[in-house]
């Protein structure tokens, strides 16, 4: 492979970021990540005898699709889409051209080749274009109201929990692995929600158990809490292909789900952990940054519920410096929870 090397930063100590000029190996676009990663290890025997440098330079590279393959990527892709159901018809068409030019002198062509009515030969040159993919079609008022009134019918989280495995009404549940409904003491006196569950969420069925989940630990442990003291569940329980965002119609899916367990989990304190799962829940529109460290009113149907938003762990992650943001909110969490003690 013949990495690129990209910018190195502002600091003029950074060392030099390694990216792969995916367009060179079109060949692998229908790989796995494992294939790729292969690919890079051979690489790096082929470049054992060349210099130093060069051997580094692959071996970042390989580390990097060492780092894709461990977020659930599983498909190389290039900077442009390529609509793959237009170049397999143009195959076919380039096939039956070439079926009818090795006819017979009389013009008739051969048994089962049908003569394409336009452009008998399609320009080798010719770069495919890409389809433009439907928009996802938002849930009817009949499967909403449906996922309504299963989850309205769970008298227990047991029998919330048992409801959504065999509901199948949200298209995530056929690529998930399980079901993440929650973690921690569902009689707590605070509940935090995040978005939706990652890979290791997925693996293990809980939530916030990968390097986001440890941070939300330790979190909670400067505050003097642990999960046996919180309880953690996510807007949507279906780890979204490749940690995707989930769409909005995944999302609305899914809310009645997620109110149905907030209502009968009945906290005294309700966090959200990112913009997403505030959103969805206060159908605030403001940006994270702006609503967090304010305590918002959310309404169960029996009652309302003091709730704070806060910043994502997966975001503090990204975005170290933003933590004394997130300190000084779960301070302010912390001050509630002791007034509420008496």
């Amino acid at each position: 492979m013949r990495p690129v090397r990209t910018g190195s930063g502002d600091r003029p100590d950074a060392r030099p970021a390694i990216s792969v000029d995916l367009a060179q190996y079109r060949h692998y676009a229908r790989k796995s990540i494992n294939e790729l990663c292969g690919a890079a290890k051979v690489a790096i025997g082929i470049m054992s005898g060349a210099e130093n440098g060069r051997a580094t330079e692959i071996q970042a590279a390989m580390a990097l699709l060492e780092f894709y393959r461990e977020v659930g990527v599983d498909m190389a892709l290039g900077e442009t889409p390529v609509d793959r159901f237009l170049e397999s018809r143009l195959e076919l068409e380039a096939r039956q051209a070439r079926a009818a030019i090795a006819a017979p002198a009389t013009g008739r062509a051969p048994t089962g080749v049908r003569l394409p009515a336009e452009r008998a030969r399609p320009e080798p040159q010719a770069q495919p274009q890409a389809r433009v993919a439907a928009a996802a079609a938002v849930p009817s008022g009949d499967e909403v109201a449906a996922a309504r009134q299963a989850a309205a019918s769970a008298a227990s989280l047991d029998e919330l929990r048992d409801i959504l495995s065999w509901f199948n009404g949200c298209n995530l549940k056929q690529t998930a692995k399980t079901l993440v409904f929650a973690d921690g003491n569902p009689e707590a006196r605070v509940m935090f929600v995040g978005e939706a569950p990652g890979r290791e969420e997925d693996e293990a069925g809980l939530p916030f158990v990968g390097r986001s989940g440890q941070l939300l630990d330790r979190m909670l442990a400067a505050i003097g809490l642990d999960r046996t003291q919180v309880y953690i569940a996510n807007v949507v329980p279906w780890r979204p292909p490749g940690n995707r965002t989930p769409t909005p119609q995944e999302t609305e899916i899914c809310k009645p789900f997620i109110a149905r367990q907030i209502a009968l989990a009945d906290p005294q304190v309700l966090v959200f952990l990112g913009g997403a799962s505030a959103a969805a829940l206060a159908g605030t529109k403001d940006g994270i940054l702006k609503l967090r460290g304010r305590w918002l009113d959310y309404n169960t149907g029996a009652r309302s519920i003091k709730a704070l938003a806060t910043l994502h762990p997966a975001y503090l992650l990204r975005q170290p410096i933003q933590k004394r943001l997130a300190w000084r909110d779960f301070l302010s969490l912390k001050r509630h929870l002791e007034a509420e003690s008496g």
